[in-house]
């Protein structure tokens, strides 16, 4: 299925849990911020979202500075 991460086109395989994409990138889940479909999610939502065809995923991180 295609996704569109963070503005680029992904191919993924059917099935896979937002958790499981975000492991397979070896990204730590609470230094992030997600948005699917122009939404927020909430960490404890992660789990529980199968990614579907043509979604759009945004992974945020901020960072401070001065």
């Amino acid at each position: 299925m295609l996704v569109v991460v963070n503005g680029r086109e992904e191919r993924l395989p059917e099935d896979l849990s937002l958790m499981d994409f975000i492991q397979s990138k070896g990204l730590a889940p609470e230094s992030f911020v997600f948005m699917l479909n122009d939404r927020v999610l909430k960490w404890d939502e992660l789990n529980g979202i199968i990614l579907q065809e043509n979604d759009r995923l945004e992974i945020l991180r901020f960072v401070g500075g001065g």
